[in-house]
């Protein structure tokens, strides 16, 4: 990697209070260097700036080129934020998997919907998944030598047959000799099997699970934990994919499948070391099961337990935040795809309890992606526009944020939240999680507490 390759880190935002404040950084600032050294990424700055003396070169908004000296505390943060976590580029994806919801998405999105990346970097700092297949032996030695650990790899198959079919590359067969790597450095991964049926389901899963399970044992795992996924496929795929939408039955027959599996591994591992996403339960018409079963949640972020989670801790911000009666009365609509909507229907008893509250929940598919039963993530504007028009929505809709882009007030097929609400003449309130959806629901009401 070339000094060149590396831009300067591009500063959006400066913490209030912090040393950057102190010193005088703004919004637009760039940072060059940290002790001579450009950092790459997120991870270089972080490691650069644990250091208790700091000499930056900074490149203002004018385009002055500024040195500081600043002197703290051992591993005090300095207080930036920053446009990406990558200063020097995205690496990007070299699979064709069939499967990639990249590749299922239409033309005509935003650019950046269509960047396909396989970083160990972002795997690290976010969780996101990666392949292994792109990566040269510097960036396989920089791993070892920072110990960035645990990284979250699409295994999806073991066998290097299954497995170059699903990645359409042949450096997918490496995978059993990458996790030996990790296993002889003490380092972990999160891994995750996207089930394609005909592929790499039936006796291929149970392969997978099991080699997998033979990296799960010992003090430091190399394979830590295991998501197992069903495929899930839009309108836009192409044709000539040889995928196949994941039926009840099969549903039913995977989680069969694995549910014996783990009763294994809780016997040789401790742990059931494998866990179902929460979609297999949907797709299953299954009851979700108990907060015991999910463990620690190791693979909440790939879906396996989040709506358990959001269950349980909306029960018990319920009883901590809803009061017995609001004024004045309000009435709110909540948005949710269309495959959760009998587990949250308990959840919208339990609002409707407080007197002066009525929330209706409407649950819809995404049209957008040719889906019949969709999570809330994948709903479109489009989506929310065709199913909401015409309804009564009450004072409000209730936008889980988990539809829009990142930081933005953007869905995926760029519709934002305030043409959303000037189109269906009513207010839009995006909501993060259980506290911010009651919160929402009380706003601007005098609550009596019981």
């Amino acid at each position: 990697m070339t000094k060149s390759s590396i831009r300067p880190a591009l500063v959006t935002r400066v913490l209030p209070d912090s040393i950057a404040a102190e010193i005088g950084f703004e919004p637009g600032d760039q940072l060059v260097s940290i002790n001579n050294v450009r950092p790459r990424d997120l991870i270089d700055y972080q490691f650069l700036c644990a250091d208790e003396v700091l000499e930056l070169e900074v490149l203002d908004a004018k385009g002055k080129t500024h040195r500081l000296e600043i002197e703290k505390d051992y591993d005090e943060d300095l207080g930036l934020e920053f446009d990406t976590a990558l200063f020097d580029g995205l690496i990007q994806c070299n699979n064709r998997c069939p499967f990639c919801f990249i590749d299922q998405k239409p033309p005509g999105m935003r650019d950046t919907l269509y960047l396909k990346d396989d970083d160990y970097r972002l795997s690290f700092l976010y969780g996101s998944y990666l392949t292994l297949t792109n990566l040269p032996p510097k960036e396989w030695e920089r791993i070892e030598q920072m110990r960035l650990s645990p990284l979250y790899v699409s295994v999806h198959a073991t066998e290097p047959d299954v497995r170059i079919r699903l990645l359409k590359n042949d450096r997918a067969a490496q995978i059993l000799n990458q996790l030996k790597w990790f296993q002889e450095r003490r380092l972990q991964i999160h891994a995750q099997v996207v089930v394609c049926p005909g592929i790499n389901d039936g006796e291929h899963l149970e392969k997978t699970l099991r080699d997998l399970a033979e990296f799960g044992g010992g003090e430091i795992p190399a394979v830590a934990s295991v998501a197992v996924v069903p495929v899930g496929l839009t309108r836009f795929r192409p044709p000539e994919d040889e995928l196949i939408p994941v039926s009840p039955e099969k549903a039913r027959e995977v989680m069969a499948q694995v549910r014996g599996l783990q009763a294994e591994f809780r016997r040789s591992l401790g742990s059931a070391f494998a866990g179902l996403a929460d979609e297999w339960f949907l797709l299953a018409g299954e009851e979700l099961p108990t907060a015991k079963e999910y463990e620690e949640y190791p693979q909440i972020d790939n879906g396996v337990g989040l709506i358990r989670l959001f269950l349980d801790r909306f029960s018990e911000a319920a009883n901590r935040l809803l009061p017995a009666e609001v004024s004045p009365p309000r009435r709110l609509t909540w948005v949710v795809g269309n495959a959760v909507g009998k587990a949250f229907q308990p959840l919208v008893e339990r609002l409707n309890r407080v007197t002066g509250l009525e929330v209706q929940l409407v649950t819809l598919s995404s049209h957008f992606w040719g889906q019949d039963i969709s999570v809330t993530g994948v709903l479109t504007g489009e989506d929310l526009l065709r199913g909401l028009q015409g309804k009564d929505l009450g004072d409000g809709i209730l936008l889980p944020t988990v539809m829009l882009k990142h930081g933005e007030t953007r869905f995926l097929d760029n519709v934002t939240v305030a043409e959303l609400g000037q189109k269906l003449k009513t207010a839009v309130i995006p909501v993060t999680g259980e506290e911010e959806l009651m919160l929402a629901c009380l706003e601007l009401s005098d609550s009596k507490m019981e």
